[in-house]
């Protein structure tokens, strides 16, 4: 039997039950779909002292009864919050399997990390022992309904979810991870060794105003102002504390997710920016193999919708601005999506009211070696075209699609431009670095 809410009681607390069926009732008609267990079920845990919503931490009382309670105004603001975000769901970001990734462990008290709790999920998802120990959701979100499996080549599979979702659970992640923080910090404060959530079993109903989250006094997030320009990545990423300051950034590309990463070029070896998941992911060249990218739709936005800011960040490597020029893989992507756009056919289509559609898939390789890009000549082709045709559109070398890309550069984006040229080579290595392995455990280094 479902429990009935009733505003204003005991302080405007409610039951974790009462919560529950609140939840789901707020969040009927979001784009992104919720569970309707968000407070009773894996992984939410009321002892720990909060439960993420979205990315919300609502705290979580012992009441006067000895049940765990919620107040009522911040279940609805959570969810008033999450039913203002839209999705696209053909907007993807890959999510796993990445290197490695199953020899990470896990512990179940550390904060949300929600990518490798995903993939153990789905790599053990067929041994029925495991039944009792699964996600049913993740901040409030119901994960599986949204999650796109993709298979290549018939056997490597991969998954993906909404670009909207990664963000959220993000921004979940560092919620749990200042909440932490803030916690540790106020039990190191105090006189009486006591654990936030021991702290929280002894309020009673008479003070609810005490559960507002610990994590909101804490400093704003940074706008990045060129702190790290000229930084080598080899070097700063050795320093101690890096990640904490890397995470007192907002994102330098979207300005409003908190950063997690620390973006750089892998060809000349500087830092960029500090960024979020979701923007790292979507930079990230869609390799196929090792030289071979997927042109796909996500590049509209690099190279058209946002292409200012994409490519201010990419030229924040001084390498890449003094040649006015890309790195190997992007610029192999800019010259398919681009400068080869009016070689590729179009097929009738009766379902488009422009009554015609691109053919097939896109897909660039290049040959040659990345200790010298001039050497490389990019390959244009369509896979998967209906008649079986267009099987490669162009052969473009490296130093002619870089040329195009300058000319295209100062059209589209006159003030990046005006930044960039050889007057700026002093200190840059004669030629480009090998391109750095990618080390990450989860694949979110960037080239």
């Amino acid at each position: 039997m479902s429990e009935r809410v009733t505003a204003g009681r005991a302080g405007g607390l409610i039951t974790l039950g009462a919560a529950d069926v609140l939840w789901a009732g707020l969040t009927a008609g979001s784009a992104v779909p919720t569970a309707s267990a968000a407070f009773t079920r894996a992984p939410a845990r009321a002892q720990a002292g909060y439960v993420l919503l979205g990315g919300c931490a609502v705290a979580t009382v012992k009441a006067g009864d000895g049940r765990w309670s919620v107040v009522e105004t911040e279940v609805r603001r959570a969810a008033a919050e999450l039913n203002a975000v839209e999705m696209d769901r053909r907007d993807l970001v890959r999510i796993g399997p990445f290197r490695d990734g199953a020899k990470q462990e896990h512990h179940e008290e550390t904060p949300l990390r929600w990518r490798r709790r995903i993939a153990r999920e789905l790599q053990e998802r067929d041994e029925p022992e495991r039944a009792d120990t699964r996600l049913y959701h993740l901040a409030g979100i119901d994960w599986r309904r949204i999650l796109v499996e993709q298979t290549r080549d018939r056997t490597t599979r991969t998954w993906w979810l909404p670009r909207a979702v990664v963000r959220l659970l993000d921004a979940a992640e560092h919620t749990e991870a200042r909440w932490l923080r803030a916690a540790r910090t106020r039990q190191a404060g105090t006189t009486v060794a006591e654990s936030p959530s021991r702290h929280r079993q002894d309020r009673t109903v008479d003070a609810p105003q005490t559960t507002r989250s610990p994590d909101r006094p804490a400093a704003p997030l940074r706008p990045y102002n060129e702190e790290l320009k000229g930084h080598l990545y080899s070097v700063l990423s050795r320093k101690p504390g890096i990640s904490r300051k890397v995470a007192g950034w907002t994102c330098a590309v979207c300005r409003t997710a908190p950063a997690a990463v620390l973006d750089h070029c892998h060809e000349h070896g500087y830092v960029r920016a500090p960024l979020c998941h979701s923007c790292n992911t979507q930079e990230r060249p869609d390799h196929l193999y090792s030289n071979h990218i997927r042109v796909a739709n996500r590049y509209t936005r690099l190279f058209h919708t946002h292409t200012a800011d994409w490519l201010r960040h990419w030229h924040r490597c001084p390498g890449c601005r003094a040649r006015t020029t890309l790195p190997l893989p992007h610029l192999a992507a800019w010259t398919a999506h681009i400068a080869c756009r009016p070689l590729r056919p179009t097929h009738r289509d009766p379902s488009s009211s422009r009554g015609r559609k691109p053919c097939g898939a896109l897909r660039v390789s290049w040959t040659g070696s990345h200790h010298a890009p001039g050497s490389c000549q990019f390959t244009v082709a369509v896979d998967l075209c209906p008649s079986g045709e267009h099987r490669v559109l162009a052969h473009v070398p490296y130093r002619e699609a870089a040329e195009r890309f300058r000319t295209w550069l100062a059209e589209t984006v006159p003030a990046v431009a005006a930044e960039a040229g050889p007057d700026r080579l002093d200190g840059l290595p004669a030629q480009s670095r090998p391109v750095i392995a990618d080390t990450s455990s989860e694949g979110l280094a960037l080239f």
